[in-house]
């Protein structure tokens, strides 16, 4: 008799399976015991919270920033500017600075305008149809111009 004619004394018992789900046996290469060597495992990098805490465009909402007041911005406009452009008895409104290169388009239409009152003013000149601030109301009108 040779070890290759002995019969097993159970023949429809099989070997116990290890390591399921690999090919490298026993644990399958997810070395012993805890929650790593579970099958279903997948812990949450933790770079992800740290990334999710950290505040990208805060205010914005879902789906950015809807709000037109924040979206168009005014363009400020000094009067020193006003002083080195404009002569005596001009009209200022949104047309003659864009004219003048002192306002800018922005997608087709012309920036709105505020006029603020950084340096000083000595041309009587009219403004029409701009935002401006108190002071530089008070500065246009001392020398004898108009707003409008």
């Amino acid at each position: 008799m040779q070890i290759n004619e002995l019969k097993k004394n159970n023949p429809n018992k099989t070997r116990k399976k290890v390591g399921r789900g690999g090919k490298r046996g026993k644990t399958s290469g997810k070395g012993m015991k805890g929650q790593k060597s579970r099958t279903g495992n997948s812990t949450r990098p933790a770079l992800r919270d740290i990334i999710k805490k950290i505040p990208k465009l805060r205010g914005q909402g879902i789906n950015g920033n809807k709000n037109k007041e924040i979206i168009n911005k005014y363009f400020a406009i000094n009067l020193n500017q006003l002083e080195s452009v404009f002569s005596d008895g001009d009209i200022v409104n949104q047309e003659t600075l864009f004219e003048k290169s002192l306002a800018k388009k922005r997608n087709g239409k012309i920036q709105r305008i505020k006029i603020l009152a950084n340096g000083e003013l000595t041309k009587k000149v009219t403004v029409e149809g701009l935002l401006i601030s108190k002071t530089a109301q008070e500065k246009i009108e001392k020398v004898g111009g108009n707003v409008k």
